[in-house]
């Protein structure tokens, strides 16, 4: 049992842990993405007419994006959707699908990501899927995408990752998730590719251990950044979007932070820092502060009523 420890959420430095995660999800991600880089991009949801963004700025190519995945690109947690389809093929029993139900509600309704609980969710996962292939949890995680999570997209978000394809940018995503789902996502979005937390595999199996420690927090802050020496990138140029404070590491890195569906604590440190916000759950727009014209009326609007109409058909 969880103490109440994880109702306080704190802040930590990085540790020689979280590096390690950094740049083991920095590796894997430049493998990945070479596979991801003949795939044709996701045609732009906002129409043709629209005028030419300021930002992000067009054949940039030191600059690239970088995007959170629970709450920021998709609604809910990936590993909970995961752990949903991995439970309907008999991979674990009830009462651990009750505890991935359990983590699921705490951060619908709290909003917010606590290391300590992410943490509990990390061992369950690894716990379920050691001794099995890397390849297998790959073509399973494929229908799992299409089962749960592909009407979990926002809209906007996935406007505002296009408009930066569309500019030649390299977009990724950056997840506590495990590595594999996220290239799945990245994949099916069109995107470069996904840092994400690395499990130890020996021979295309899964050990049940991690590399380093879960991409959250400090760790993400540190994958980012040895993605970008390897790809030869300027932080200042680059743009990040997170909806959550824990991340504050990874959008103090880049010149262009912003906070999507934001919680509290982030709504409020973007804010007195004239941060970009986006909050794309009930329809209203939190402190417009440049947003760029690539999420204009259209899709916004557009990506809006049917986010909108989603959540209110789950609640």
């Amino acid at each position: 049992m969880i103490g109440f420890g994880w109702l306080t959420p704190h802040r930590r430095p990085a540790t020689a842990r979280s590096v390690l995660a950094g740049e083991a999800s920095a590796e894997a991600a430049r493998k990945t993405s070479l596979e991801l880089e003949e795939q044709a991009p996701l045609t732009g949801e906002a129409g043709a007419a629209r005028p030419e963004p300021e930002f992000p700025v067009v054949g940039d190519d030191k600059a690239a994006a970088f995007f959170d995945l629970d709450n920021t690109v998709m609604q809910g947690a990936a590993i909970f959707h995961f752990g949903r389809g991995l439970y309907k093929r008999k991979f674990f029993q009830r009462r651990e699908l009750t505890r991935f139900a359990w983590q699921q509600a705490w951060f619908r309704l709290a909003g917010v990501e606590d290391p300590e609980h992410m943490q509990d969710a990390r061992d369950s996962a690894l716990s379920i899927v050691k001794g099995h292939r890397v390849a297998e949890l790959m073509s399973i995680g494929e229908e799992i995408y299409d089962e749960y999570m592909a009407e979990r997209i926002w809209p906007g978000t996935r406007a505002l990752a296009q408009a930066h394809l569309d500019a030649g940018q390299k977009v990724w995503l950056v997840t506590a998730a495990p590595v594999e789902i996220a290239t799945v996502i990245a994949r099916r979005l069109g995107l470069t590719g996904a840092l994400g937390t690395v499990a130890e595999s020996i021979g295309g199996v899964y050990t049940g251990k991690l590399v380093g420690e879960p991409l959250h927090g400090p760790a993400k802050a540190e994958a980012v950044r040895a993605l970008a020496s390897a790809e030869g990138l300027e932080l200042g140029r680059c743009a990040a979007y997170s909806d959550s404070h824990n991340d504050i590491p990874m959008l103090s890195l880049v010149g262009h932070p912003y906070a999507i569906n934001p919680d509290a604590k982030l709504r409020t440190y973007a804010r007195e820092r004239e941060w970009r916000l986006r909050d794309y759950r009930t329809g209203r727009k939190a402190a417009k502060v440049g947003i760029p014209a690539a999420a204009g009326v259209g899709a916004v609007a557009g990506g809006t009523a049917a986010a909108i109409a989603l959540h209110r058909r789950r609640r």
